[in-house]
C-alpha cells in the first residue's frame, strides 16, 4: 500500500499528476512519517483553528508552528495579532505565512505582510503559501504573469527580514512554478499521500487531517508538519527571537 502511494506521488506529473494527486487525497489524508527519521514536529493554523492554547500545543511535542498572516494585497488574518503574542510565551518557535494571490501585485502583498509582521516576532523566514484556489486549477495563470508577481513579493521579503523567505506549495503548483525559476528558496512542500523523497524540502507537511488539544475553532483539524533534520539542525538553524527572550525573562523574573 505504500509503494502504491509513493507511485501516485511521484510517476506522474504536470497535468496528469494533478489528476492523481486530487484522487488519490481522496484515499489518504495523512501520510506515514519516520518520526525516528524527522522528530522535530510542528503544525500550522489560522483563524480556523480559533482560540489557541499554545502552552497546550507546546505540551503535544510541538517544536514550530506557521501562523497565517495575510492574503493578497488587503487581507489580514484576524487571528494573527492574538496567535504571535501567545506564541510568543512559549519555547515554540514560530513564522508566519502570507497566502499568495495571482491577481494582485507582488509589491503590495509584500506590504500587506509586512505592516501584520514585525521581524521581531518570527524565529524562522517568513513563508509565502501558493497554491491553486477558486478556478485557477483549471484556469491556470501563465509562467510569466506569476513570476511576475512573486518575484518582486519574494525579493521585499528577503530585503525586509533579512532572509529568503519559504515557499510553501502543493507538488502540481511546484513543478509548473517554482522547479524552475525558484528552486534555490527552502521548500515547504504539501504532500499528504507519501514522503516527498525526491524532492529537497525543509519542512513537509504531511497531514490535513490532524487533531490535537488546545483549539476550539471552527475547523476540527490542524495541519501537521515536519522539519528535514535533527533538533540539533533545527535549534542551529533557528534562533529564538529576540522578542521571545523577553517575553521569556519576564516570565522567570
Amino acid at each position: 500500500m505504500y509503494r502504491f502511494k509513493r507511485f501516485i506521488c511521484f510517476m506522474l506529473t504536470g497535468a496528469a499528476f494533478t489528476a492523481a494527486a486530487i484522487a488519490a487525497s481522496m484515499f489518504f489524508s495523512t501520510a506515514r512519517v519516520n518520526k525516528a527519521k524527522y522528530p522535530v514536529f510542528g503544525v500550522d493554523v489560522s483563524n480556523y483553528q480559533g482560540d489557541i492554547d499554545w502552552n497546550e500545543l507546546e505540551s503535544q511535542n510541538v517544536s514550530f508552528a506557521f501562523i497565517k498572516a495575510t492574503e493578497g494585497s488587503g487581507h489580514t488574518d484576524e487571528s494573527v495579532r492574538r496567535n504571535l503574542e501567545r506564541a510568543a510565551s512559549t519555547g515554540i518557535k514560530v513564522s508566519a505565512y502570507h497566502f499568495f494571490s495571482f491577481d494582485s501585485a507582488g509589491e503590495t502583498q509584500a506590504n500587506n505582510f509586512i505592516s501584520a509582521v514585525d521581524k521581531s516576532e518570527i524565529d524562522m523566514p517568513p513563508v509565502i503559501d501558493i497554491e491553486y484556489y477558486a478556478d485557477k486549477r483549471r484556469n491556470k495563470p501563465s509562467l510569466e504573469d506569476t513570476e511576475n508577481i512573486l518575484r518582486p513579493l519574494l525579493n521585499r521579503l528577503e530585503e525586509n527580514y533579512g532572509t529568503k523567505p519559504i515557499i510553501y506549495t502543493t507538488l502540481p503548483v511546484y513543478y509548473r512554478y517554482i522547479r524552475k525559476s525558484f528552486s534555490d528558496y527552502p521548500l515547504w512542500i504539501r504532500c499528504v499521500n507519501c514522503e516527498p523523497d525526491i524532492l529537497e524540502w525543509k519542512f513537509w507537511q504531511y497531514s490535513d487531517k490532524g487533531k490535537l488539544t488546545g483549539y476550539i475553532g471552527e475547523e476540527e483539524h490542524i495541519d501537521l508538519n515536519v522539519y528535514n533534520g535533527s533538533f540539533e539542525d533545527f535549534n542551529r538553524e533557528y534562533t529564538i527571537s529576540a522578542e521571545k527572550k523577553d517575553v521569556s525573562k519576564g516570565k522567570a523574573e
